[in-house]
């Protein structure tokens, strides 16, 4: 056996458990939730074969697509507030200082709590009796502002962004900050005795530099936000009256609640095409516009 031959052996032998246990617990279930939209079921007891009566349902259900877009809500906050703020942050903080350092930490703190623990936290900042938003917002003489902000469902959606944000950068500081670390210093230099400092340097060396970490990091946006859950759940469980809604807790509700276990198999189902549209979707557009950096 050549040494090439025994080097590829050795990865697809390293890779091989890992690759099982995603097959098994993520591809697997995939198709048998697929399988399972094709029948009426409460989770016990007998499955009866509907064919495609739970998938057209959902294609009806004004509360699945207004789901849908309360998860593009999450997208955009994601999207247009993580990523850009990760980035900026990433730039000032580039440097190995110990206050910087300090920073560094501190932003990422957040990515070491629970979304459980994040939820109660901004759920009582969002209290209307005790919070400390609408405190503040007394103190400042401005008590005509004042709102329920998870109960209203004219503001609950918007409410939602500051936690979503705030709860994510973390991970993508680190991501942008690793990926300015290995910009060769000698572009840095050439750039410098070219005279392009400031924006110049960040929209024509910096930026382009690191745009395929800033395409992994939207589509990892993406991806994680439209399978958003833990911390809608704990902050509003959907509500009030679906306005905080997301696939994730419509599938759940569905399921685990009212035991339509064939329908929330099907929305499942519907979560995983959406999630393959949306993300190809934007890879085509940045692969389009990756010379506009």
């Amino acid at each position: 056996m050549t040494t090439a031959a025994r080097t590829r052996a050795f990865i697809i032998a390293g890779l091989l458990p890992a690759l099982i246990l995603y097959l098994l617990f993520v591809v697997v279930p995939v198709f048998w939730s697929s399988y399972y939209g094709f029948f009426s079921w409460k989770g016990i007891g007998e499955m009866k074969f509907i064919g495609l009566d739970n998938y057209a349902e959902v294609i009806k259900d004004e509360i699945f697509w207004k789901s849908f877009v309360n998860n593009l809500y999450i997208v955009a906050y994601s999207v247009f507030g993580q990523v850009p703020i990760a980035l900026l942050l990433a730039i000032v903080l580039v440097r190995n200082s110990w206050f910087q350092r300090f920073v560094r930490a501190s932003i990422f703190m957040p990515m070491v709590l629970s979304s459980v623990v994040i939820g109660l936290i901004w759920g009582y900042i969002y209290h209307p009796q005790i919070g400390i938003l609408n405190f503040l917002l007394d103190t400042l003489g401005l008590s005509s502002w004042k709102l329920g902000w998870l109960s209203d469902p004219k503001v609950a959606m918007l409410s939602i962004g500051p936690p979503i944000i705030w709860s994510n950068i973390g991970p993508y500081l680190i991501l942008f900050i690793a990926a300015l670390q290995n910009i060769p210093s000698e572009m840095n230099d050439a750039a410098q005795m070219d005279g392009a400092t400031g924006l110049l340097k960040l929209f024509k060396i910096t930026l382009p530099m690191i745009w395929g970490t800033i395409k992994v990091a939207i589509i990892l946006c993406i991806s994680g936000s439209l399978k958003a859950f833990d911390l809608i759940f704990v902050m509003t469980r959907g509500g009030p009256a679906n306005s905080t809604e997301l696939l994730a807790t419509y599938m759940y509700n569905n399921t685990f609640n009212i035991f339509r276990y064939g329908y929330g198999s099907a929305v499942s189902t519907s979560i995983v095409i959406l999630s393959l549209i949306l993300i190809a979707g934007s890879q085509f557009l940045m692969n389009r516009n990756k010379n506009v950096v």
